[in-house]
This record gives structure tokens, sequence and C-alpha cells, in this order.
């Protein structure tokens, strides 16, 4: 009697015993659970080479390589390329191509240069940044999700006990727990959703503290450049 008991409330017996508008919910948030752990560590990956190559640049950049062999290397090197570099690409081959036009004005130079840069830096960072609205949704929305069906789980829980004389805790127990799965379900979807998201924001936000930082400071040498 025990054993069959134990079995009947094991976790697999509870999802396949629940109602179907409660697994399709549980289904659902299984799915997005999946999905956030395939970004989770795609973005690892993806954030982690962009500070290797950004600090690589960086390096190159400083240590007083001459800019146009720097510049020849990026084009070479495009499709490989990192956020910094092709931001350095973009702001140099636009100075180099206005700064040889005759009586160019030094202030439209640069300002057709940052423009140059921002438009690299916004794409890139675009970049940097797509997957993580899906963590925020999922962080923010799964949860909710679950307690919907855990609402729906215990209303077909009650609503079984009309048909029941007298109410046990073995009548309830069952359909509660087949709801609170749900809950369950959701915070195991939002949880790492959200570290994750928090985390990868701060080191987005971290890059593009950089980049900015960049761009200004190679600004700075170009207009040097031209005086």
């Amino acid at each position: 009697m025990n054993a069959t008991l134990t079995h009947d409330m094991s976790v697999l017996s509870l999802i396949t015993g629940a109602s179907i508008p409660v697994q399709l919910v549980m289904a659902m948030l299984l799915l997005a659970s999946l999905f956030s752990w395939y970004y989770i560590f795609l973005k690892v990956f993806t954030l982690r080479r962009a500070a290797q190559q950004t600090a690589d640049f960086e390096r190159q950049f400083w240590s007083g390589a001459d800019l146009n062999e720097l510049y020849q290397r990026a084009v070479n090197a495009r499709e490989s390329a990192g956020t910094l570099e092709r931001i350095f690409e973009a702001g140099f081959r636009e100075f180099t191509k206005h700064r040889r036009e005759p009586g160019a004005d030094v202030g439209a130079l640069m300002d057709s240069t940052r423009r140059a840069m921002r438009a690299t830096y916004q794409r890139e960072m675009d970049k940097l940044e797509s997957s993580l609205s899906f963590l925020a949704s999922v962080g923010s929305v799964s949860p909710y999700v679950g307690l919907l069906g855990t609402v729906w789980g215990i209303m077909n829980s009650f609503r079984g006990l009309a048909n029941v004389g007298q109410a046990t805790l073995s009548h309830v127990a069952p359909g509660i727990a087949e709801a609170l799965i749900a809950t369950a379900i959701g915070l195991f979807a939002a949880i790492p959703a959200v570290v994750a998201y928090n985390r990868f924001a701060g080191d987005v936000n971290q890059l593009a503290i950089r980049f900015e930082s960049f761009t200004e400071e190679f600004s700075n040498i170009l207009q040097r450049q031209l005086h």
C-alpha cells in the first residue's frame, strides 16, 4: 500500500496524471527553460570571446602600433574581428576618406568619424544584447505562468471533491501536489534566467563603457593628427 502511494505521488506520476491545461502549462515552462539554458550557454561564450577580443585589441592599440597597420589588419580579419576592432575600422575608414578631400572642415570631419563609430557601436551592441530580452521575459513571466497552472489544478482538485461524500487528505493531496509542481517548474525556469540576465547585463554594460571610452580617446587622437 505504501509502495503504491509513493509511486502515485512521484513527480513523474503527478505530471502525467495532471489535467491537460496544467500539462500544457508545464510543457510551456519546460520549453522556456530549455531555450533559456541554450541562450545562457551561448551568451557565456559570446561575452567571454568579446571581452578577450576587446582586451587583445586594446593591448595592440595602446602599444603604439601604427594606425594604418591596425586598420589593414582589421580589414583583412573583418569576419573574425571583435567589436572594438570594428569600431576602430569604421572610424579610421571614415577619417581617411574625408581627410583626402581638399578643404575638408575639421569639425565636420570629426563629426562624420564619430557618427561612423557610433553607428558601428550600436550595431555591435544590438548583437551583444540579443536574447537578453528573452531571458528577462522568462524570468519575469514564468512564475506567473506556473501560478496559473497551480490555480487551475487546485480548482480541479476541489471541484472533484464535490462528488466525494467525505473528503480526506488522500483525496486532496494528489490534486494539490500536481498543481504545485507547475509552480515549481515555473520557478525552475525563472531563477536561472533572472540570475543569467543580471550577470550578462552587467557584463554588456562594462563592455559598452570600454567601447565608449575608446571611441572618445580615438577621436581625440585623430583630432590631434589634424593639427
